[in-house]
């Protein structure tokens, strides 16, 4: 009779597996990466994931929970303006690649390079991903217009897909200079030129 799945193999496999592919990308390391990194048995692996693109799904929600966790809460801070919100979510974001010397990128941006054109299923949830990224800033937005403090005329749904196609173009080049320049060019040019 099979062992039932341990979530602590799991936790272990999803915490380690995400390092690892975030630092070496998708198809630079294998499934016994994963499983070194997790410290267990690579036949382990199959018991908690179909394949090693379900996996990248998993990370990848894993990822967008832990950014909606620490940084999702300043869009909805009433105590502030809620185009100062936007601008700070960002800076937030920047703020962690910075801590992480820039190499490792974004992991919503490195799949998508990755694996968008060869798996269905992660293409799918990269979409969501991205669909509730710009959903949470869209709402912020619309209180700006609320408010007065964005143009009536603007069609926040499409600002804040711009804002997210830019912010993830901001992250690459970073990741490729291995410097903040790009996100610094974001948050003090082409942020407040979208937010006005």
């Amino acid at each position: 009779m099979p062992r039932p799945p341990n979530p602590e193999v799991r936790a272990r496999l999803l915490e380690g597996g995400h390092a690892i592919v975030h630092e070496l990308g998708f198809h630079g390391c294998g499934v016994q990466d994963i499983t070194n990194a997790a410290k267990v048995p690579k036949g382990s692996f199959y018991n908690y994931f179909e394949s090693k693109e379900s996996f990248a799904a998993e990370i990848l929600e894993q990822y967008w929970q832990s950014i909606r966790k620490r940084h999702a809460p300043v869009l909805r801070d009433v105590r502030l303006e809620p185009l100062v919100r936007v601008q700070k979510f960002f800076h937030g974001l920047s703020r962690d690649h910075r801590t992480n010397g820039f190499a490792p990128g974004c992991l919503i941006g490195n799949l998508s390079l990755e694996l968008s054109a060869g798996s269905e299923g992660v293409r799918e949830k990269l979409l969501d991903v991205m669909r509730r990224w710009q959903a949470a800033l869209a709402d912020c937005l619309a209180e700006a217009q609320t408010r007065g403090e964005l143009a009536g005329d603007v069609r926040v749904g499409e600002l804040s897909a711009i804002l997210v196609e830019g912010y993830e173009g901001a992250v690459m080049r970073s990741k490729i200079e291995r410097s903040g320049k790009a996100l610094e060019r974001f948050e003090k040019s082409v942020l407040p030129h979208l937010l006005c």
